[in-house]
C-alpha cells in the first residue's frame, strides 16, 4: 500500500507527530482526563453495506432546508499538507479509534465495552453505511465518543476529481450533521491516501485530517490475540491507534478490544479523544 501511495503522489506519513501547513500550524490538543463521566495500514478494503448511492452535495453552500437561515460560519482549520498522526500534551495517554462503520453487528459491542470501561474513542464513520445506521451515530455522541468523516464509500481519493472529494466528504458530513446535530471536526482518507485537494476540501468543511500510529491490521483477521499484542506493543504517550468496526468481519476486533482495552487502564493508561 504505501508502494501504492507513493506511486500516486499521496502523503503517507508514519511516526510521531508529523504535521504541517502552507506554513507553521498549532499542534492539536485533547482532554487529559480520559476517564470519569462526560456528556457528550491502510484500512480494510474489506465490503460496505449497500445503501443509497452517493449524489452531489451543496453541503456547506446552502441551507440543509429551502427556508433555514443559513449557518453562522465556524473558523476554518489550517490546510495541512500531513495528516496528524498522535497526539502531543495529553500525557500517559492513548486514542483509540474504529473506521468503516457503524456496523450493527459489530459497532455496538465496540461501545458496549467503551461504556463499560468509562472510555471515548473515534469513530471515523463511511456515509453510506451512516445512512443506514444513525440511531448508532447517536449512540456515539450520547456517549462522548468523536465521530470522524472517512469518506461516503471508502473510495481511493488521489484517483478522484476534487468535486467527487468534497461529494465523498460533503455528504458524509451532512448525514452525520443530521443525525447528531455536529458536523464532524475531524476526518481521515481511505487507505490513509491523501492528496493536496483532500486537505484543501477537508478544511473548506472545517476538517482537520487524523491518521494513525499504530496499526492493528485487524482487517486481515490475524487473530484477536495478535491484534491485542500489536496494541500493548506499540502503546504509548499520545499513540493512535487503528482498527475497525465494519468493512468485513470485525469480530476478531471485537474479542480484542475487550482484552486489550482493561490492559491498557491496568498498565496506567488513559484513553482520550481530540477536543477542538
Amino acid at each position: 500500500m504505501l508502494g501504492l501511495a507513493a506511486a500516486l503522489g499521496v502523503t503517507v506519513t508514519a511516526g510521531a507527530l508529523a504535521v504541517d501547513r502552507l506554513g507553521t500550524p498549532d499542534a492539536p490538543t485533547a482532554s487529559a482526563a480520559p476517564r470519569g463521566p462526560r456528556p457528550a495500514a491502510a484500512p480494510a478494503p474489506g465490503p460496505q453495506a449497500a445503501a443509497p448511492r452517493l449524489r452531489p452535495s451543496a453541503y456547506r453552500l446552502q441551507p440543509m432546508t429551502a427556508y433555514a437561515p443559513a449557518a453562522r460560519p465556524r473558523a476554518l482549520p489550517p490546510v495541512r499538507s500531513r495528516p496528524f498522526l498522535s497526539l502531543t500534551g495529553v500525557g500517559r495517554s492513548m486514542v483509540l479509534t474504529f473506521d468503516d462503520g457503524p456496523d450493527p453487528r459489530y459497532t455496538p459491542a465496540i461501545l458496549a465495552t467503551l461504556r463499560r470501561h468509562d472510555c471515548r474513542a473515534m469513530f471515523f464513520v463511511c456515509g453510506e453505511m451512516a445512512v443506514e445506521n444513525q440511531d448508532l451515530l447517536r449512540e456515539m455522541a450520547d456517549d462522548g465518543h468523536v465521530i470522524g468523516n472517512h469518506s461516503w464509500s471508502h473510495p481511493l481519493v488521489p484517483k478522484l476529481r476534487p468535486s467527487r472529494i468534497r461529494d465523498e466528504l460533503g455528504s458524509t458530513s451532512e448525514i452525520v450533521e443530521r443525525a447528531v446535530g455536529t458536523a464532524p471536526l475531524w476526518y481521515r482518507a481511505p487507505y490513509g491516501a491523501w492528496n493536496r485537494h483532500s486537505f484543501e476540501i477537508g478544511a473548506a468543511l472545517g476538517m482537520e485530517p487524523f491518521a494513525w500510529s499504530v496499526d492493528t491490521l485487524d482487517w486481515t483477521e490475524p487473530g484477536s490475540g495478535t491484534i491485542v499484542r500489536r496494541v500493548l506493543d506499540g502503546a504509548g504517550p499520545g499513540v493512535v491507534v487503528l482498527s475497525h468496526d465494519a468493512g468485513g468481519n470485525r469480530s476478531q476486533s471485537v474479542a480484542a478490544l475487550r482484552r486489550y482495552l482493561p490492559a491498557l487502564l491496568d498498565e496506567g493508561y488513559g484513553i482520550t479523544v481530540p477536543r477542538r
